[in-house]
């Protein structure tokens, strides 16, 4: 009995030397993986894909057959509202007639604010509104690499045309709102 408890005391000692040896060894709190950020131009196509640019700015998107070949170089199709008649304008980096131009950082701005370098306004039917809540500074910077990164091509779209005109080529046409949904503030304020 005796050679028992002798042995069991020695197996228990053992075990306390033997736990704070291993906790005297760690390298204190673990360190977590730190998560690689993505790509910026991958998650830029992915943005501008889940946000529905190409809907607009895709050739051929709204008829089932997008040519993307000339993803987001704008479309001829016409929106009409109340603001009159506007295209989707080309948003490649061709200096003469897309945003090729413009900085990285102006583009952010106009998702954010809906203004653009020259200080126009984007179109009431372009979702900035949408966008400025919901981007954060990485994001937004993706969407502007990612477009940066696109091949420039040339295309010019038709001007505005204003409300009193008459509208001219392929148009789709907005009734104005009804009562209900007639705006109570400026543009892109938040009606709770």
């Amino acid at each position: 009995m005796r050679w028992t408890r002798v042995t069991a005391a020695i197996v228990t000692l053992i075990a306390i030397a033997t736990v704070c040896v291993m906790l005297s060894c760690t390298t204190g709190t673990p360190k977590l993986a730190e998560v690689a950020k993505p790509d910026p131009i991958a998650r830029g196509r992915y943005l501008t894909t889940i946000m529905s640019c190409n809907d607009c700015h895709t050739p051929g998107y709204l008829y089932g057959a997008p040519d993307t070949s000339r993803r987001l170089s704008g479309s001829d199709l016409g929106w009409a509202g109340p603001w009159g008649v506007v295209r989707a304008r080309n948003l490649t980096p061709d200096s003469a007639t897309g945003i090729g131009t413009w900085t990285a950082d102006q583009i952010v701005h106009a998702l954010r604010t809906g203004n653009t370098p020259d200080g126009s306004q984007l179109a009431p039917i372009m979702p900035w509104m949408n966008f400025a809540s919901i981007l954060d500074e990485d994001d937004a910077q993706a969407i502007a690499a990612y477009l940066k990164s696109l091949p420039p091509i040339t295309h010019k779209n038709l001007d505005r045309i204003p409300p009193d005109h008459k509208p001219t080529g392929a148009v789709i046409f907005l009734p104005p709102p009804p009562v209900w949904d007639v705006p109570k503030g400026p543009p892109g304020e938040a009606k709770h």
